[in-house]
């Protein structure tokens, strides 16, 4: 099927079906607005997959539809401008499933990739710590064998969605004395077991999609180790590979009709007719060009660097949109829309950006990444 095929066939089937019980689902859900009819996005998101839509790069023989990059970049794009609601099992769908692809067992596809595909069961990402953010290699959350299961001790933090998920997969350290990306394993671990403690944290947007995730004495079955144990480091590193791939250019859709909403907000209350607002709309429309331009150039490209630009970019584009939607609102910018504490759209989108060039890597990483695995750089001194 050619691509133009392939786009037509995306964007007239989700004419079809975003209509009746899921018309209202439009726009919804999102960074800041996960609550957003959950339920609903579920269900609507379990229509896709009987579908076929879910889990399109998938290869045929795990049950996705074997798109190429092409075809799952139209659709992104497409459901992007569809305004269809935000996906619920992407930690699932884009980076799990991916990695039991490239490092699982045949019989960890079989038990977990039908699932994910069919929006059965949802996943969080079991990652960052409160001594280890973005220093990933930093983590202390232990595993230890008992038998036939590992009993997994520690503390998560800033856990999209784990208080909605099933399982989340854990970096932990299952090797006692070992330091930094040594002795870690990649684990999958059930959520709704004694021994694990979700607690929502509250953002400054009001709303609680981030979570701290405690285990204590938490258990999983042994053969439930991604890659040989000891070696999760290399698994957890083709996660987060596969966390900024073609779905960014879906993004930038929603960007897009963000810049072009707070355009048309400057022009009809005249912070337009301000040189250093309308300086900062253009300046804001070319970054744009530049990160599609970028996006669409490094399209599955797995060089070092790559994907730590891309974030980059991308972060602080919008972080600085939402300073920039601030300035176009003027003093209205600073006062909430209802009590207690209910917020406008550019309200929502200035606080959480401010998350944006933290969550994924905060920007400092990035840069010593870049520093020193692609420029060669000496390495930044450590404690």
């Amino acid at each position: 099927m050619r691509d133009d095929e392939f786009r037509e066939r995306v964007r007239t089937w989700l004419e079809d079906n975003l209509t009746g019980e899921f018309a209202a689902l439009r726009g919804l859900g999102g960074p800041g607005r996960e609550h957003e009819a959950f339920a609903e996005r579920v269900a609507w998101e379990r229509h896709l997959a009987a579908a076929g839509w879910n889990c399109l790069g998938w290869p045929a023989e795990h049950g996705g539809a074997g798109a190429t990059l092409e075809q799952q970049v139209i659709f992104h794009e497409e459901y992007a401008r569809a305004r269809a609601p935000a996906r619920v099992s992407h930690l699932g769908q884009e980076l799990l499933g991916p990695t039991l692809i490239a490092f699982g067992t045949p019989a960890q596809q079989r038990r977990f990739l039908p699932p994910i595909r069919d929006v059965e069961e949802l996943w969080c990402q079991g990652y960052s710590e409160p001594g280890a953010g973005s220093d990933l290699a930093a983590v202390s959350t232990s595993a230890a064998l008992d038998g036939d299961e590992w009993v997994v001790t520690g503390q998560k933090v800033w856990t999209s969605l784990a208080h909605v998920a099933d399982w989340c997969f854990v970096l932990a350290r299952t090797e006692p004395g070992s330091a930094r990306h040594h002795g870690l394993s990649y684990l999958l671990v059930p959520l709704r077991q004694p021994g694990v403690e979700v607690r929502p944290i509250r953002q400054l947007t009001g709303t609680s999609e981030f979570n701290e995730v405690f285990f204590d004495g938490a258990r999983t079955a042994r053969d439930l180790v991604v890659g040989a144990p000891g070696d999760g480091w290399r698994v957890a590193l083709g996660t987060l590979a596969f966390e900024r791939g073609v779905a960014t250019l879906g993004q930038q859709v929603g960007f897009r009709r963000e810049l072009r909403a707070l355009t048309e907000e400057a022009e009809a209350g005249g912070a337009a007719r301000d040189p250093a607002i309308a300086e900062r709309l253009a300046r804001a429309w070319a970054g744009l060009e530049v990160m599609r331009a970028h996006a669409v150039r490094t399209l599955g490209d797995t060089a070092p660097g790559v994907a730590e630009v891309s974030k980059l970019v991308w972060a602080n584009w919008h972080r600085a949109l939402g300073e920039l939607a601030m300035l176009v609102r003027g003093a209205a910018s600073l006062v909430a829309e209802a009590e207690p504490y209910e917020l406008d759209e550019w309200q929502r989108l200035y606080l959480f950006s401010r998350a944006d060039t933290l969550y994924g890597g905060s920007n400092e990483i990035q840069r010593n990444i870049i520093a020193e695995r692609v420029l060669g750089l000496p390495r930044e001194a450590r404690p």
